[in-house]
């Protein structure tokens, strides 16, 4: 493994992370209607991982001698804030983070601790790319 390539690739994900910080929380305050209290806490849920995914990485990247970007994702606003729009973005967001997650699964080469955190990361995204298809689900 070269800590260069997976430090850049951490850092890659540190960004996006952190994006989803400013993300889950301003999907939060815009959500609105009768069932908006469920929802809003669903997006403080995931504002909250984010920033313990954004430190668990920022954590990896300086054991890896690296140094943690201070640049984050610009997120887009598409002054959509309906509930099937806002979750939409959420599943686009979810799938590129999983992409994200495993090209670094990619790069580990022989450290297991590290191999081990990008597949419990893996998992994590995949279950929140399930859980959005679900709440997307109109019967």
């Amino acid at each position: 493994m070269s800590n260069e390539k997976i430090v850049k690739q951490l850092n890659t994900i540190l960004e996006s992370e952190i994006s989803g910080v400013v993300r889950y929380l301003h999907y939060a305050l815009m959500i609105t209607g009768p069932n908006r209290i469920p929802i809003v806490k669903w997006f403080h849920d995931q504002a909250t991982e984010a920033f313990q995914h954004a430190s668990t990485i920022g954590e990896k990247i300086t054991a890896l001698g690296g140094h943690p970007s201070l640049n984050v994702e610009k997120v887009p606003e598409t002054k959509s804030h309906s509930v099937l729009d806002i979750l939409k973005e959420s599943l686009a967001f979810e799938k590129k983070a999983l992409g994200l997650y495993k090209d670094a699964l990619n790069l580990v080469g022989e450290d297991i601790a590290l191999e081990e955190l990008m597949r419990d990361f893996i998992r994590m995204e995949t279950e929140h790319i399930e859980e959005c298809e679900k709440m997307l689900k109109v019967s």
